[in-house]
């Protein structure tokens, strides 16, 4: 049986979430559900903040493209909300992440992958 699109989705979000923790970051909240929106990660290293969106397709390249004008305008929204009520995340900067899965679990991450204005 071939797992479902929210199960897959689900275990990008898990392979993300512990390719951050590999690399030194803590993992401050996962699905953060927000009026805006949705954030899949919120990580911390050393006070800098990424809000990351996990992206998961067939190819690495295809992931990479898959966040859209629209999406980045949601997650703007959503993170400024989530910012508002978590006052002592990201002292020392924000970003936004994205960490793309491909079909073998292969895990890469664009960071500061866009800036509000882009």
């Amino acid at each position: 049986m071939t797992p479902s699109r929210h199960a897959r989705g689900l275990a990008a979000e898990e392979a993300a979430g512990a390719a951050l923790i590999a690399d030194g970051w803590t993992v401050l909240g996962r699905r953060l559900r927000t009026p805006a929106g949705e954030v899949d990660l919120a990580a911390e290293r050393d006070g800098l903040l990424a809000l990351v969106e996990v992206k998961r397709r067939a190819a690495l390249a295809d992931a990479a493209y898959a966040l859209g004008r629209h999406q980045r305008a949601r997650l703007l929204a959503a993170a400024e909300m989530l910012l508002a009520a978590n006052p002592g995340w990201g002292r020392a900067g924000v970003r936004f992440d994205v960490i793309v899965v491909d079909a073998a679990g292969r895990v890469r991450r664009i960071s500061d992958a866009f800036r509000a204005g882009d």
